[in-house]
């Protein structure tokens, strides 16, 4: 499957779930390939830094020249993680994708680029649209903060983009974690942010864990 981590806006956490994601894949022995279009270049960052580190399981990143049918099936699972700096690339991928995820932070302003976002996803002409996905990314973690359900129940009714529930909260160790090369899950395997990674992953590739 060719999943696309997308959105229109820059720091929605789009290359910390892909990276996130890839690991998870890798040690569940799937085939994996990384693709970064985004010209920040920040997941082939981090996935140089895993390198270095010789973490195991190893990650291997792809640029634009990914971007072809035959390439991106050249794995069991393929993530493309896109920036909005190269619309041109983003419009390929998404012609190519079998599914969009899309974080969303918990802001009214995130909600009307969400809205946007899936006007492109629909502009781009294909035979059949790709699945389009939004989960509440860096939600707040404290109750009385009612910002992070509003936005979700935003999300919910939304249409083209189909919600999913489990949320990853604003927790600093996503950013520990990233610098360091490691998934949440690898750096505090008991935490709350690898719980709530590790629920997500259940539900986006269910197919893995049923």
């Amino acid at each position: 499957m060719i999943t696309l981590v997308g959105s229109l806006k820059g720091g929605s956490g789009k290359s910390t779930v892909t990276f996130n994601l890839g690991v998870w894949l890798a040690m569940a022995n799937v085939k994996v390939q990384l693709v970064d279009i985004d010209p920040q270049a920040t997941l082939t960052d981090v996935t140089e830094v895993r390198q270095e580190e010789r973490f195991d399981p190893p990650l291997r990143v792809g640029d634009r020249q990914l971007l072809s049918r035959e390439q991106l099936r050249g794995a069991d699972e393929t993530l493309i993680d896109v920036g909005t700096a190269d619309m041109e690339s983003l419009r390929l991928a998404l012609s190519l994708c079998d599914r969009v995820i899309v974080p969303v932070q918990p802001s009214q302003a995130d909600i009307w680029s969400v809205q946007r976002f899936v006007h492109l996803v629909s502009s781009v002409e294909r035979a059949q649209p790709p699945e389009v996905l939004g989960f509440i990314n860096r939600g707040d973690t404290h109750h009385a903060v009612r910002e992070t359900n509003e936005a979700a129940a935003a999300l919910v009714s939304l249409p083209g983009i189909r919600f999913i529930k489990p949320r990853l909260s604003q927790r600093t160790v996503f950013r520990r974690s990233f610098s360091e090369g490691l998934a949440v899950f690898e750096l505090e395997s008991k935490g709350k942010a690898a719980r709530e990674f590790l629920a997500l992953a259940a539900v986006l590739y269910a197919n893995l864990v049923s």
